[in-house]
């Protein structure tokens, strides 16, 4: 996102545009901290790009938002994709990248083309950095090897499964698009926003008022005649929406993996079963502060409450499914917090019972102890009486007694025994809470999201972005 010189609260949200600007956005796994002093710090959004009249909104909720952690102007040759430039002039290109408070990470290219801009060439070169994006390289290495370079993150950096692009129409093109028939407009929305692939007859979600026009699927958006705050404003708006899908996504899997772990896990002991229902809980914590502010934060137009916004925010919004989706992660995690409160709530009860019993038994033990220790009492009473039993040339170890001490002490060793046994019978009737131990060894817990660093499940596959 390149910053503008038109700002302040006058600018116009229209304007023009010479070179066509791409943006594209990647969501990255990995973790980065964005207080962490050994990354570079650009600034807050808004001291290092132009929003223009949007900047007011933004400085109130800069907490909440994402903090550039590199912010780099590139030799556009620098970047090469792995089927050529398609005939496309770059004449310029920045690379951002951003962190959200969660430590969730966003890679933008911001691309300038000089020239004209074919719609079919755009297209092509749209599929080849989304469906190529690991082999795209920056110099003499991969997109994300050098951006590990310039970062050093603890963990490494990938590509996750979500890509946006938005494409802000310059010169021709940008001309074509708004002054075209309708029939030939629908045209060139449906190359660009498809990448060049099989398409409906209707582009997607177009709003059109004659200076400004507006088109986006699932991972392009077209949107023409627009100044360039308004443009970084509706970057940001997708930067939110592609790393709410992303943490979606990840919640997921890391709830799935949860509700395994509580299935498979056994314990032997209380202290293995309250450390195993501790370890549950701070997941399914994590997983509930990742929906609330990894998600629920970026999806309403609270941070920008303005139509432009608020229009394609709520539109792509709707286009990636993440209402339905936010809503079924949330049930999700509420069923894992029933399931480990009911699985706290057995365990408690189990140990109320086992105590109950364990009682019990010390009592009848000490009962039984009180019944027998007459013996011992009467055997002292021999030795110290005055009788011809008791030879006074005899020590009181002497073999001679040996029928009076097992005739005194072998009821406490019965005893002791008995008492041995019923413990361990309560102990094992306690058992394990649920379930039994896989052949390897319990099943592994997703590691708790915090932006220290710490690991995080990686999604598998792919999703159309």
């Amino acid at each position: 996102m390149i910053p503008g010189t038109a700002g302040g609260t006058a600018a116009l949200d229209s304007g023009t545009r010479e070179r066509t600007r791409v943006v594209v956005l990647f969501s990255l796994t990995g973790r980065l901290d964005p207080r962490d002093p050994h990354l570079p710090s650009p600034g807050s959004l808004v001291d290092t790009f132009d929003f223009g009249r949007f900047a007011l909104h933004l400085t109130s909720s800069e907490a909440v938002l994402p903090v550039p952690v590199l912010v780099e102007d590139v030799a556009p040759g620098e970047l090469r994709l792995p089927h050529g430039d398609h005939g496309l002039d770059l004449a310029s290109l920045q690379i951002a990248v951003v962190a959200t408070p969660r430590g969730d990470v966003t890679l933008a290219l911001d691309c300038g083309f000089a020239g004209r801009t074919a719609p079919e060439a755009l297209a092509a070169w749209l599929a080849d950095t989304c469906f190529d994006r690991d082999r795209i390289t920056l110099g003499e290495s991969g997109l994300l090897g050098a951006l590990g370079g310039r970062l050093a993150p603890r963990e490494p950096l990938g590509f996750g499964q979500n890509v946006h692009q938005l494409v802000f129409p310059g010169g021709d093109l940008k001309s074509d698009l708004l002054d075209a028939e309708e029939t030939r407009l629908h045209s060139l929305l449906n190359e660009i926003v498809y990448r060049g692939r099989p398409s409906p007859s209707e582009p997607p979600h177009l709003r059109r008022n004659g200076r400004t026009l507006s088109a986006h699927g699932r991972g392009v958006s077209v949107h023409a005649g627009w100044a360039e705050h308004v443009e970084n404003g509706l970057t940001l708006v997708a930067v939110g929406m592609i790393s709410a899908l992303a943490v979606l996504q990840r919640t997921r899997l890391a709830a799935f993996e949860t509700m395994r772990a509580n299935e498979r896990a056994a314990a032997e002991s209380p202290y293995e079963i309250r450390r195993l229902i501790s370890r549950l809980s701070e997941g399914v914590n994590e997983l509930q502060l990742d929906l609330a502010f990894g998600v629920e934060a970026y999806v309403d137009s609270l941070l920008i409450p303005e139509t432009v916004m608020e229009a394609f925010q709520s539109s792509l919004r709707d286009a990636l499914g993440i209402p339905a989706s936010l809503d079924n992660s949330a049930r999700m995690v509420e069923r894992l917090t029933s399931v480990i409160s009911a699985r706290s709530a057995a365990l408690d009860a189990q140990l109320a019972e086992r105590d109950d019993r364990r009682d019990r038994t010390v009592s009848a033990l000490v009962a039984v102890a009180t019944g027998i220790a007459l013996p011992p009492t009467l055997l002292l009473a021999f030795f110290g009486a005055n009788a011809s039993n008791v030879d006074n040339r005899r020590s009181i170890f002497d073999a001679h007694y040996l029928p009076a001490y097992l005739l005194a002490w072998l009821p406490f060793i019965a005893l002791a025994v008995i008492g041995y046994l019923l413990l361990r019978r309560v102990s094992r009737r306690s058992g394990p809470l649920r379930g039994t131990p896989p052949a390897n060894g319990p099943a592994p817990l997703p590691a708790p999201r915090s932006p220290d660093g710490r690991r995080e499940e990686r999604p598998s596959g792919y999703s159309f972005p």
